[in-house]
């Protein structure tokens, strides 16, 4: 008998039965009820060592705590600040809804609404919860054998009888009101919003407005006059539209990309070769071509410089002829109808929501930008099987992650677990504590933290995959996947884990031992092993919740970004255009941030009756992010693509699901330890909320969706305006594929590194003139006595950067660098109706060059009222002028003598960036040699005579001067 007692001791001690008990019971030592107060302790002390580390640096590093003050127009810029220690807090306190519309955007706005309505939803959630449920559970509770348990756990409704679970049906029923009155008052809010955004001077004079996307069109129609002909299908007016079908623009896109991502190659090479240009490294660096291109050269390493010159040289060679072959016979099955008036495309639109004429899809078009090219000319049928393999690989990758997570949780988090199935680690943990007590605080985080960082990547690139055919469905797409996942791993898995798990492994036994499965599973309780692993889980939830404060402090602080750039700065070779961009305004992540929110808000709804506590927790961390988040979007972050509001509906369905969640919870609960009776009185819930759901849909979201219905009065629908002579080639142009006039970039080199470069340079990437010598790189100046005419023996390739100019300010309105950083600071100019190459005689108003240049060697434009800024810009009355920034500020030499005149044109004012390189740049002259590509690039090329071409197979005609 010792022998077996011996025997089933040894077994239960081996490292098998441990790791089954730890499954069993994976998260023991999180469930402290000390940890909550420590979380509590903890965040309460950082959150306050971090505002006032903020509070200090904020007036001393604007560009990092401020950078929207310094590149926003007086349109978009956020409200004056003080420099006071806590100065920041008044503007964050005062600065209402209605202005916020106008510096931040709607996207942002309605960001900002949601945190406020999740805060207030918590604060009545925890007055009525904590004031009602805690004593309910507390009193219902005490009786005998639970007097020595923690107070945690008796303000579970573990130990509560069946006559005080009334009150979890009550609960139920007060907080599914709460939550939908917050929701129908922020619905129709949000539809106020999104009226007063049509009537906006922006949206009034935006093409995407009034234009319609019109895909999947069978090939007779592929043409402009078959456009005209689906269109007048679902055309409830008089107006006719403009047409613009799609171009075949074959491999353009690809190679446009693999020339930025040469040019972006070729500037880091150079940046770390030059990085000391006074004492150069003996060797040249090397890079081994890609296999494609290695048939050309010797297989082995070749040198980096020389290589990835010649490699953008042929890239923009054959960009320069595929955009010459682009025209109209090769048509994609999409394009856009344009009206002349906003209400006339909506009413259309309005007609074509569920009508597909000739088997097409027709609605309201985006913004150009916003518009992922390369799946528009996907059909329905791969579209569809994009989609559902997406959902697929989704799937698969939200189940896969089970026991991963379950590893970090029950392993990572605490490696004393991971002793116990493993005796030589256990060893190893003993000899040094200190050091694995380290790996364990940062380890499992960590990890976790990179986790959550690749996914919302992932997931992007996954609904690219899948078809999206706009960026802001693709980021909607991200959030509902990313929620998905969070729920089931983070939530329901982890939660429930214990439970399912043990009741599971009781079958098991129950079956191997030859005995009744079915009676096993009646008698393992499974209501309530769950609700006992809910109630033991939910103090986890509450510490977990009161360190999601220190993320919105750090966040606050902007510590990963101080730390990444001082890292970068130090012991890296960062290129000018990176410098360049870490001075801009970086974009808001909105879809991992919303994730964040609805993932927060459903475990507080999940745990609302389980432990009333976490609502507190909750309605603490709202209330404070509430005005942190408000700080980073008005001083800091920039919506990269607005989409209007368009996110409502999404955050709309997703807290109409988490009520449902709740419900369930509750009404597990109540099956547990209550009657049927209760179970029956909770069962009208599901139905009111989905009828809710239905109902909202039905009365706001057509008013969110056009400007106007189909309902037009006679005069509207008869209104004929007529068209401007330019509006099909204003179509043409701003709906055209990108590529087909996108400006390529120029490499980046930094000034003191000039005179290096000239020296170990022994290539060109322009088209060399017969009258240059090969075997050197010019980069001179342009010459100010010869127009067209560069002061030294060539055209340069690069773009020299000085040092005072590796800002953002300098380059916000260039192309390259606005469309990925400063689109959210003064709006997008390409989407706007006016003409921009039209500009006002009058622009420069009375300013005398003469008495200008006597004044000031470098004259700044005075704000003239009403007049049109740069890039079709309006600059209101009073409103300091972007040109009077030393970007727009021609420089002027003593050898000089050339006049700015009234009327000139905003092209002949080049960016300071570009001074050292192309010193005053201006019209060519007649005999000055052609250079066909010098018009694709930004900056580094003087502005040389093209060559006639035939109007349509030139660069103007797609890109349609406007």
């Amino acid at each position: 008998m010792d022998h077996i007692s011996d025997l089933t001791r040894r077994q239960a001690n081996s490292p098998a039965a441990q790791f089954l008990h730890l499954i069993q019971n994976p998260f023991k030592s999180a469930f402290q009820v000390n940890a909550v107060w420590a979380s509590l302790g903890t965040s309460i002390g950082v959150s306050i060592l971090l505002v006032l580390f903020f509070s200090f640096l904020r007036p001393r590093h604007t560009l990092v705590y401020a950078p929207k003050k310094k590149y926003a127009d007086q349109l978009h810029a956020p409200p004056p600040v003080g420099k006071g220690l806590f100065s920041w807090l008044k503007p964050v306190l005062r600065t209402k809804e209605d202005d916020l519309v106008d510096r931040i955007g709607l996207d942002a706005t309605v960001f900002l609404r949601f945190a406020k309505m999740l805060r207030n939803i918590f604060i009545f959630l925890s007055i009525i919860g904590c004031t009602v449920m805690i004593p309910v559970n507390l009193v219902e509770s005490s009786g005998e054998g639970t007097a020595d348990f923690p107070k945690f756990t008796l303000m579970t409704p573990l130990y509560v009888p069946t006559t005080a679970i009334w009150s979890q049906v009550i609960m139920a029923w007060a907080f599914d009101a709460i939550v939908m009155y917050f929701l129908w008052r922020n619905y129709v809010g949000i539809c106020a919003l999104r009226r007063r955004y049509f009537q906006s001077s922006e949206y009034q004079r935006s093409l995407h407005a009034r234009t319609l996307l019109v895909t999947d069109i069978p090939q007779p129609l592929r043409s402009d006059e078959g456009l005209l002909r689906l269109t007048d299908e679902i055309n409830p007016t008089a107006a006719l539209p403009r047409a613009a079908i799609g171009r075949n623009v074959r491999d353009l896109p690809l190679l446009i990309k693999e020339h930025e991502e040469t040019v972006r190659q070729l500037e880091s090479v150079l940046s770390k070769y030059l990085k000391n240009p006074d004492c150069l490294p003996s060797n040249r660096p090397t890079i081994r071509p890609p296999r494609k291109h290695r048939d050309e050269r010797s297989g082995g390493k070749v040198d980096a410089i020389d290589y990835l010159t010649d490699r953008i040289h042929e890239l923009e060679v054959e960009i320069k002829d595929v955009r010459d072959s682009i025209d109209k016979r090769n048509a994609m099955p999409y394009g856009f109808a344009s009206w002349e008036s906003i209400e006339h495309a909506h009413a259309a639109a309005y007609m074509a929501r569920r009508k597909h004429p000739q088997g097409t899809t027709i609605r309201l078009a985006p913004r150009p930008h916003d518009i992922i090219w390369e799946n528009l000319p996907l059909s329905k049928q791969a579209r569809k099987w994009k989609r559902f393999m997406n959902y697929i690989w989704t799937s698969i990758l939200t189940i896969v992650w089970i026991v991963p997570n379950a590893m970090i949780a029950i392993f990572l988090s605490d490696l004393s677990n991971l002793g116990l199935v493993w005796p030589a680690f256990q060893t190893s943990l003993s000899q040094n504590s200190k050091v694995w007590a380290a790996v364990q605080g940062i380890a499992a985080p960590l990890l976790t933290s990179l986790v959550y960082l690749i996914l919302p990547i992932l997931f992007r690139r996954m609904a690219v995959r899948a078809g999206d055919v706009t960026k802001t469905s693709r980021e909607r797409h991200v959030i509902r996947h990313l929620y998905s996942f969070f729920v089931f791993n983070n939530l329901i898995v982890f939660s429930t884990f214990s439970a399912a798990w043990g009741f599971v492994a009781a079958v098991v036994d129950a079956k191997n031992h030859d005995e009744n499965a079915w009676r096993a599973i009646q008698d393992g309780q499974f209501f309530k092993k769950v609700m006992g692993a809910l109630c033991q889980v939910s103090p986890f939830w509450v510490s977990w919740l009161l360190q999601r404060n220190l993320g919105a402090m750090v966040d606050l602080a902007q510590l990963l970004n101080l730390a990444w750039t001082w890292f970068a700065k130090t012991f890296l070779s960062p290129t000018p255009r990176q410098r360049i961009q870490w001075t801009a305004p970086p974009p808001f992540d909105y879809a991992s941030y919303y994730n964040y929110f609805l993932f927060y808000a459903t475990v507080a709804l999940c745990f609302s009756t389980l432990q009333p506590i976490v609502l507190l927790a909750t309605a603490l961390y709202f209330g404070l992010d509430a005005w942190m988040k408000k700080y980073l979007l008005l001083y800091i972050f920039v919506t990269k693509t607005e989409s209007g509001g368009r996110f409502w509906r999404v955050l709309f369905n997703r807290m109409i699901f988490a009520i449902l969640l709740s419900n369930f919870i509750i009404a597990l609960v109540v099956k547990a330890n209550g009657l049927w009776i209760q179970i029956y009185c909770m069962v009208p819930l599901p139905f009111l909320i989905i009828g809710f759901k239905f109902f909202c849909k039905r009365k706001f979201d057509d008013n969110m969706q056009y400007y106007n219905k189909a309902n037009l009065t006679d005069s509207e629908a008869l209104g004929v305006g007529k068209p401007g002579k330019k509006a099909g080639d204003r179509l043409h142009s701003r709906f055209g594929h990108p590529a087909l006039n996108k400006p390529l970039p120029t490499p980046m080199v930094h000034a003191k590194a000039a005179e290096a470069l000239k020296q170990i340079y022994r290539g060109r990437l322009g088209t060399p003139d017969s009258s240059v010598d090969h075997t050197d790189i010019a980069m001179q100046s342009m010459s100010a006595a010869q127009p067209g005419k560069t002061t030294g023996p060539g055209a340069a390739p690069f773009e020299v950067v000085p040092e005072n100019q590796l800002d953002f300010s300098y380059f916000k309105n260039r192309a390259d660098f606005r469309d990925e950083y400063g689109g959210g600071i003064y709006g997008r100019p390409e989407d706007l109706i006016s003409e921009r190459s039209q500009t006002p005689k009058s622009f420069l108003g009375e300013w005398s060059p003469s008495s200008s240049r006597a004044s000031s060697p470098t004259p700044s434009m005075p704000p003239l009222p009403g007049r049109k800024g740069y890039e079709g810009l309006d600059i209101a009355d009073g409103r300091p002028s972007d040109l009077d920034h030393p970007a727009f500020r021609r420089p002027v030499s003593p050898g000089d003598t050339g006049a700015l005149t009234p009327g000139a044109g905003m092209y002949q004012l080049p960016n300071e960036s570009e001074t050292r390189l192309l010193n005053h740049a201006q019209q060519p002259a007649e005999n000055s040699g052609p250079n066909p590509l010098d018009r694709w690039r930004t900056g580094g090329y003087g502005p040389v005579e093209q060559e006639e071409q035939d109007p349509y197979t030139s660069y103007d005609y797609y890109r349609g001067r406007r």
